[in-house]
């Protein structure tokens, strides 16, 4: 009995002693495998980690060139909207001056009857009761005129800007025309009316008077007529229109006014 114990108690020690030693081996032979395997795992993460960083920089690098050629295609852009803007300027400038000519010659031949000029305060397109009275004066010669227009051309010194000046002189010519339309029944088709800003001078604006000359409206009364070209201009006696408030209009040789 005694000895089968002591067998009993050896093989159970050897049982235990395999045992340990069977999972000595396993742990040995197992742990460089999961050691190589946290590493490739390490490696695959840091490689995915710098594929995406390179994929966002290359992402930054597209999009920021693009950004950068959308902005020189809007410099261009502007540039040549610049350009465009100078040139229709430019254009319009010489619009203004010569579009009143080709206006008048493509008519017929007109030939100037009378004129008159009248002029305004800094800043004014309001006409004063002397400049009413002169464009009285200058409407004495309509009645006496045959196939006529008026050529009204208004404009400005050199103060301010070019596009507020031509805005400026054409509600100043448009004014004049007002008055005598509405004074004298002109038809509207007899006026051909131009702002041309401070494009022509008549005087310096270096100076207070020559400024003041240049803040004026020129009303040119223009026949194609025949018979006004043959008959002297400005004849004394003139029985003309005349306003319902006023006298007689005197001889269109009074009527040029060089307000200051």
């Amino acid at each position: 009995m005694r000895r089968r114990t002591v067998l009993g108690g050896a093989s159970l020690l050897l049982m235990l002693t395999a045992g340990c030693a069977t999972k000595n081996y396993v742990r040995n032979q197992t742990t460089p495998l999961i050691q190589q395997t946290n590493e490739l795992e390490d490696q695959t993460a840091a490689n995915h980690r710098n594929l995406q960083d390179v994929d966002n920089r290359s992402t930054q690098g597209i999009q920021q060139a693009q950004s950068a050629a959308q902005t020189a295609d809007q410099k261009a852009v502007a540039a040549g909207q610049s350009a465009t803007q100078a040139q229709s300027s430019a254009q319009e400038a010489l619009n203004h001056a010569d579009s009143l000519e080709s206006v008048v010659s493509n008519l017929d031949t007109y030939h100037q009857v009378a004129d008159a000029q009248v002029h305004f305060a800094f800043n004014s397109d309001v006409l004063t009761r002397q400049d009413k009275a002169d464009l009285d004066n200058f409407a004495g010669q309509l009645g006496n005129t045959k196939s006529y227009i008026l050529e009204i051309t208004g404009g400005t010194d050199s103060t301010g800007n070019k596009d507020y000046n031509y805005q400026l002189s054409e509600r100043r010519a448009e004014n004049v025309a007002q008055y005598l339309a509405t004074n004298y029944n002109v038809a509207p088709h007899k006026f051909y009316l131009i702002g041309i800003g401070k494009d022509v001078e008549v005087a310096s604006n270096r100076s207070a008077s020559g400024r003041a000359k240049n803040r004026r409206v020129e009303i040119q009364l223009l026949s194609n007529s025949q018979q006004n070209a043959n008959q002297a201009p400005n004849t004394s006696g003139q029985q003309g229109m005349v306003h319902p408030n006023q006298p007689p209009a005197p001889t269109a040789t009074q009527t040029s006014v060089q307000q200051q």
